[in-house]
């Protein structure tokens, strides 16, 4: 057991998307789109948790390689109940970059949740309705 040795394939342009939402009450959207989250603007947090951890991936997964990444990108949707989002991630590498994507669209979504727990929390201290859900890889491409 052990990495896969990529040594002999090939340099070649790898790209993935993954996606994954988060579901939040509409007072808590309002709160977001109005600018009074205590800890900051959420979605600015979460694109640069999602790029830390993208960069990061080789340190959390045993099993991954340690990718030069060219670029991450994070993108939001905010909808009535739920903030959607998408982490792209560019390399040039002998191995795919998926769980980079994955690992990027999943802090995005934690950071998310940490900034506005405080407003998703009825009064026993649970979290009755927020949830993160539907994270996948929505496209992987080498070339």
């Amino acid at each position: 057991m052990g990495m896969v040795d990529v040594t002999e394939k090939p340099i070649i342009k790898r790209r993935a998307e993954a996606t994954g939402k988060i579901l939040l009450s509409p007072e808590t959207i309002g709160e977001i789109r109005e600018g009074r989250v205590k800890k900051g603007d959420p979605l600015m947090a979460a694109e640069v948790a999602a790029m830390n951890a993208a960069k990061q991936t080789h340190l959390l997964i045993p099993h991954c390689h340690q990718i030069p990444l060219d670029t991450v990108k994070v993108d939001f949707r905010v909808s009535k109940d739920s903030i959607a989002a998408l982490c792209l991630v560019k390399a040039q590498a002998r191995t795919g970059v998926e769980m980079e994507a994955l690992v990027g669209v999943t802090m995005a979504l934690n950071t998310i949740w940490d900034m506005v727990k405080y407003l998703e929390k009825d009064q026993d201290g649970q979290y009755p309705f927020t949830r993160i859900t539907d994270i996948r890889v929505v496209k992987k491409e080498k070339s």
